[in-house]
């Protein structure tokens, strides 16, 4: 607990550095999240270190990842989310995977999903697996998709 904390610190400190060197306004928020340490940026103007369906803020997450590293020698697996996009994806996906647990319930098939982030495939199989159902991941980055399989 006490290393997941201190990777949230080391994060919010760049973060904060590089808030500032963009010339933008937001709040952070700090968070141990199950196994991993969780970072929030909240601010009325981020859409743009949001992009394009997630880019950018996958982008920064992995920045943010390189220099918690630099500092500790450890690789983090911190989760970075700003604006609630992460959140509101996290809603989205939760939903399309009971969505589709139900499909694969009623039709005995397997069913494929669109190829997804490895965040979202994440989210995707943990549901999957809360609602007593498998599933696996196929295919070749960018293309990795979710299948849920049938009992």
């Amino acid at each position: 607990m006490e290393q997941l904390e201190a990777e949230g610190d080391i994060a919010a400190d760049y973060l904060e550095e590089l808030l500032d060197i963009a010339d933008l306004d937001g709040d952070l928020d700090m968070d141990v999240e199950g196994d991993r340490a969780a970072v929030s940026i909240v601010g009325a103007e981020l859409a743009q270190l949001v992009g394009r369906d997630g880019e950018v803020l996958d982008a920064l997450q992995e920045l943010t990842r390189l220099a918690v590293y630099r500092e500790t020698g450890e690789r983090s697996r911190l989760m970075l989310d700003i604006s609630g996009f992460r959140a509101q994806k996290r809603e989205q996906l939760v939903a399309l995977a009971a969505d589709t647990v139900a499909r694969v319930k009623e039709t005995g098939a397997p069913v494929s999903l669109d190829p997804m982030s490895p965040f979202e495939r994440k989210v995707v199989h943990d549901a999957v697996a809360a609602a007593g159902l498998v599933s696996e991941s196929e295919g070749v980055e960018p293309r990795r998709h979710v299948v849920v399989l049938p009992e």
